[in-house]
């Protein structure tokens, strides 16, 4: 009976698999409202005041932890939800002003409707110092006198004591809303575990993730997907083996073009999108525009990131290391053992399913995607791992290539990727849907 039972379960997984590739499939060619005859150019308009209190932020935030701080985020920051809560707090601020689409929400008492540039900077400076000063506050240094300056710098006016009036009711609106976020809550020790299919990290990273309350999403496990392949499976054998076959140490068959995509997409990325989706911030020639990008990039990432880390530990999958070492416990005639296969780049130390840089990239280039109209929308990125600046000719040119680098550096097995990448997808979906939408 065993080996009817096995086959049929070998014959399930399959047909799983090839109707989850067919689901994704249709989510990355379906029509949207791209606009194939656009194109858009991300190129710098210089500084602003959306793109330096980012870069405030972010300097802010990656301060270390210190246990006995006088807030949450300084005795546990966490860079993606921090920066989310100061991008919204600057959209809610500028949207005061501007008008053009429905707050996150806070809407001010003390209207902004019709005033100037003033007070649209006013407002957009205050949210952010007022946000972080309310996050961070033994952290002024990074923060003090930026705000200073920048308050300085503007014309005294009824403008400015308007635009100062609406950051701080912002400020105060977000604080409020995102305190008590759960970034917090005690954890069990985690065990590493033991059977075929299980995760051996010790001490694994960003177990608290699944535990952050999402922004728009209703739950972290709102989109979580399917469970990985059965071990059993042919398609499991499949990608374990393509990792096996490009990704060791030392191969001489993986290309140079290979290796340089795998290493470029290695970079830590709360270094790589910080200094890469700050261009977006300088893109567009309304203030406005780039409060309400730069809100929807961060808070899609937040609430991506946080359905991805549950989705991890929900399933507790294994790394293609531990797979391939151990290919003799899988029960998969397919794939042999190689104790002393290791990968050329490091692999993180959480569980694999779904590929984090997928939930991530697949959200973040969804938004631009969804913000331009268009799939073709052309950037430069860089990395300091390579030192190298690579041209992505559209979104999805830079989903590929990270489903690529992925793989190649013996980090993730190709469906991971892919499943990651759709889950991003998802979750920005479900965030237009009620956020950042057209004023009525």
């Amino acid at each position: 009976m065993g080996e009817p039972r096995a086959a049929m379960r070998t014959l399930a997984a399959m047909i799983g698999v090839i109707v989850a590739l067919t689901a994704c499939s249709d989510k990355d060619t379906a029509p949207l409202v791209d606009d194939p005859e656009k194109r858009v150019t991300i190129s710098s308009r210089g500084p602003n005041a959306v793109s330096a209190w980012n870069e405030i932020a972010i300097d802010t935030v990656a301060v270390a932890a210190v246990p006995t701080g006088p807030t949450p985020a300084e005795r546990s920051p966490q860079q993606a939800i921090d920066v989310a809560t100061v991008h919204i707090a600057m959209y809610d601020a500028a949207m005061a002003v501007a008008g053009t689409h429905k707050p996150y929400a806070v809407t001010p008492s003390v209207s902004g409707r019709g005033m100037g540039a003033t007070a649209m900077q006013a407002a957009i400076v205050e949210a952010a110092y007022r946000t972080l000063k309310g996050l961070f506050p033994s952290r002024g240094d990074k923060y003090e006198a930026a705000y200073a300056a920048a308050v300085g710098a503007l014309p005294e006016s009824a403008e400015k004591i308007a635009g100062v009036a609406i950051g701080r009711e912002v400020a105060t609106g977000i604080l409020a809303l995102r305190a008590n976020d759960g970034r917090e809550t005690a954890l069990e020790p985690y065990v590493p575990g033991t059977a075929p299919g299980q995760f051996r990290g010790v001490n694994p990273v960003n177990r608290i993730a699944p535990y952050i309350r999402p922004f728009v999403t209703s739950s972290h496990s709102q989109f979580r997907p399917a469970a990985p392949y059965a071990l059993e499976s042919a398609a499991y054998a499949a990608e374990v083996n393509e990792v096996k076959a490009i990704a060791r140490t030392g191969n001489t068959q993986r290309t140079e073009t290979q290796t340089e995509i795998a290493r470029f997409q290695a970079e830590s990325p709360a270094t790589y999108w910080p200094r890469n989706l700050r261009f977006f911030a300088m893109a567009n020639e309304s203030l406005a525009d780039n409060a309400r990008l730069m809100a929807m990039l961060w808070t899609g990432y937040a609430d991506a990131a946080g359905a991805c880390f549950d989705t991890k530990y929900h399933y507790n999958f294994w790394r293609p290391t531990s797979a391939i070492q151990l290919a003799d416990t899988d029960c998969n005639a397919a794939t042999d053992p190689d104790s002393s296969w290791t990968p050329f780049i490091a692999t993180p130390n959480h569980p694999e399913y779904p590929a984090a840089h997928g939930c991530v990239t697949g959200s973040l280039m969804h938004a631009v995607r969804r913000f331009y109209g268009t799939d073709n929308v052309a950037f430069d990125f860089s990395s300091t791992v390579t030192g190298t600046t690579r041209r992505f000719a559209r979104t999805t040119e830079l989903v590929a290539e990270m489903q690529d680098g992925r793989v190649w550096g013996g980090m993730h097995y190709r469906t991971s990727t892919v499943v990651g990448t759709t889950l991003g997808r998802d979750v920005v979906n479900w965030m237009l849907e009620k956020q950042f939408r057209p004023a009525d």
